[in-house]
């Protein structure tokens, strides 16, 4: 077993531990068919010092307009763009439920400050088997125009930043069964019809283009690439309080994934993942402590590799946060994040954080010798259940990132669907 993934387990049995009371508590109210109303809340944590009403009234004006699903009607979609589209997307975005509410379509698209685009189209039947399970089918249209690339192993050098243009559509049937209120299976198989992946194009292109730069030799898959049929399967234990701003509680997710390279074989591969959050109270709501842990491993058979757009990656706003994103490639991840919050008024915290990763070629290099590590501090904005800007300054050996983010740390950049990307690897 690798250093990594025994770590990962490790971090993993302490959690449950930590959280295996709540669980239990949780799991006999489930069983009665109870379960919280949506958007339930807590009472409001107050600050160290006394807010300004006019961020308390713009905090408590959000609650009912972000945060869980948008009502039937048009809404606006924000966020919920790959890492690297800038600090703001907006569009339109549609959803209707239909057959008395037994299913529903939603529609949306974006376009952010760095001009990408995304629009997706979903049918999905929520309700099936007394709530229990979920299926539905969507397809994906992105255009990500400036997809930084520095080159392969945990050795490569800033000096060699390039980007790339990268669109793809993607066809999706997914599902998801609820076994109880914090445990769920998902499932999902799609097809990538051939992606098209170009020179970096929009606003602000001041580096090199990836495919001038890096050959098939340094970054696999720049020459060609294939069309995919991908598949993952999930466990994930969420006894979070609330996703958009947790306080309490932890995330668990255990994933294997499946890409099979439909124009020859010579990308396809497979992927494990194992990720543990946990939110800590030390002591009284005032004071939280957070910890992540995060191990990705790919395994190929002979003659075949990753694409390196497909690489586990870090770097950027949710993992290392004194570099830029998708700094580092390569076919295995480990990344570890230790971050400490204090309401300082009752609508925004203060953070102090420490993060530590790591990419290797082969399991055997995956251990804590030579990791990349960052620091820093940061703020955050947020309503009773919902983050609504994070600003975060990192400092690494390569110098100082500042990131303005419309999400809560410590967890990738998703899609409007709130599933991980599949293409290209998101951080």
């Amino acid at each position: 077993m690798s250093t990594t993934l025994r770590n990962v387990l490790i971090l993993l049995a302490t959690l449950v531990t930590i959280t295996a009371p709540a669980y239990a508590q949780e799991s006999d109210a489930d069983n009665a068919g109870y379960q919280l109303p949506r958007g339930w809340i807590s009472s409001p944590i107050p600050g160290f010092l006394r807010e300004p009403s006019i961020l308390s009234k713009l905090a408590m004006a959000t609650d009912t307009s972000l945060g869980g699903e948008p009502r039937d009607g048009f809404y606006v979609e924000t966020g919920n763009m790959i890492t690297g589209e800038g600090w703001i997307s907006g569009g339109p975005g549609f959803r209707q439920s239909l057959l008395d509410g037994r299913a529903r379509i939603d529609m949306s698209a974006a376009l952010s400050w760095n001009l990408y685009k995304v629009a997706r189209a979903s049918f999905e039947l929520p309700h099936l088997a007394h709530d229990r399970l979920s299926v539905g089918v969507e397809g994906r249209y992105q255009d990500a125009l400036q997809v930084r690339f520095f080159g392969v192993g945990n050795d490569s050098l800033k000096a060699d930043e390039s980007a790339y243009r990268f669109n793809n559509v993607d066809l999706l049937a997914s599902g998801r069964l609820r076994v109880n209120r914090w445990l769920s299976l998902d499932g999902r198989v799609g097809w990538i019809p051939r992606p098209d992946l170009s020179n970096a194009a929009g606003p602000r292109v001041s580096v090199p283009n990836t495919e001038d730069l890096f050959s098939e030799a340094t970054a696999p898959g720049i020459s060609a690439q294939p069309s995919y049929i991908h598949s993952d399967v999930s466990a994930i234990a969420d006894s979070r309080d609330h996703a958009g701003h947790p306080t309490s509680g932890g995330l668990y997710r255990a994933t294997a994934a499946v890409y099979s390279d439909r124009d020859g074989g010579a990308y396809s591969f497979r992927r494990y993942e194992l990720e543990a959050t946990q939110y800590v109270p030390l002591g009284t709501r005032k004071w939280v402590l957070a910890l992540h842990g995060w191990g990705v491993l790919s395994d190929t058979s002979s003659g075949a590799a990753v694409p390196f757009y497909l690489m586990p990656s870090l770097g950027g706003k949710n993992t290392l946060r004194g570099y830029f994103s998708y700094r580092f490639h390569d076919n295995d991840l480990q990344s570890f994040n230790v971050e400490s919050r204090w309401p300082l008024l009752t609508h925004m915290d203060v953070a102090v954080f420490a993060d530590e990763g790591k990419v290797a070629h082969t399991v055997s290099e995956v251990n804590f010798l030579d990791a990349r590590m960052s620091y820093g501090a940061g703020v955050r904005f947020h309503n009773a259940t919902s983050t609504l800007l994070r600003i975060d300054a990192g400092h690494s050996v390569e110098g100082w990132r500042l990131y303005f983010v419309l999400s809560d740390a410590l967890k990738r950049s998703t899609p409007a669907s709130g599933r991980s990307s599949v293409v290209p690897f998101v951080p």
